[in-house]
């Protein structure tokens, strides 16, 4: 009786782009404007609101793989876009704090690592 609630949904055509999981990681995507918009605003709050907006990607990018396998949800939009999402707003993010002086001198380096790898793989 406990599982009814992530049951509820299987069943769910497959490759559908309206279903949850999906839906999650077309959200990551459009956060990214308002992520890099965060930068630009130069009170504090800014840089808070972006590390929250961060932070609900990464729940996100968790809860959207999670509920695809639960709900037997997997869809070939999904495990192309989650990825692209992730490298996408992790390189805004580097590139962002990279621009503003955030990261700089040794610390930018490994920025630099990051982004690398970010393309890379």
């Amino acid at each position: 009786m406990a599982q009814q609630g992530l049951t509820a949904r299987r069943g769910a055509p497959r490759g559908r782009f309206g279903s949850l999981p999906n839906l999650l990681t077309y959200g990551r995507i459009l956060a990214i404007p308002a992520l890099v918009g965060c930068f630009f605003v130069t009170s504090d709050w800014g840089r808070w609101v972006a590390m929250w907006i961060f932070i609900a990607a990464g729940v996100t990018d968790i809860l959207d793989g999670y509920l695809a396998r639960a709900w037997e949800q997997q869809s070939a939009v999904g495990r192309m876009l989650d990825p692209i999402a992730d490298k996408l707003i992790v390189s805004a993010a580097l590139l962002m704090l990279a621009a503003n002086g955030t990261i700089a001198g040794w610390s930018l380096w490994a920025g630099v690592i990051i982004l690398c790898r970010e393309i890379l793989v």
